[in-house]
């Protein structure tokens, strides 16, 4: 059912915890199925420079917020907006059709994160 790329970042996460400064922090859930979200990151230069998560839900939350902390490290803000709900599946190697949602709360929570640094420098600025 789950490829071996979800059952690895499944039973091995990757980028687990907070950043108590973080510069972003994106909040995500689905109420239909219970996952809930958290998206951490810290910026440098224009870059992330760290991102971590902690997510409540099935073993494919987790996985997709595992994998999008790795595809996301070291990417511009423009490069880590452009990651998508699909590409996130796709680097798993693909999720079964009842879970694609949890690919969608990934991406969603990272982007969620990237809004709030942006509107928190133009507070600032």
């Amino acid at each position: 059912m789950y490829s071996e790329k979800v059952m690895d970042h499944f039973s091995n996460p990757r980028n687990v915890g907070e950043i108590e400064d973080a510069d972003g922090v994106g909040e995500v859930g689905n109420p239909v199925c219970g996952d809930m979200m958290t998206i951490h990151i810290k910026v440098d230069d224009g870059k992330l420079a760290d991102i971590k998560f902690k997510t409540f839900g099935c073993g494919a939350a987790i996985a997709t917020s595992s994998m999008i902390t790795e595809m996301a490290m070291g990417m511009t803000i423009e490069e880590a907006l452009e990651i998508t709900r699909d590409s996130v599946a796709d680097a798993l190697d693909g999720l079964p059709p009842v879970k694609l949602h949890c690919s969608n709360l990934a991406a969603d929570g990272l982007h969620a994160a990237i809004e709030d640094y942006l509107s928190k420098k133009e507070a600032g600025n």
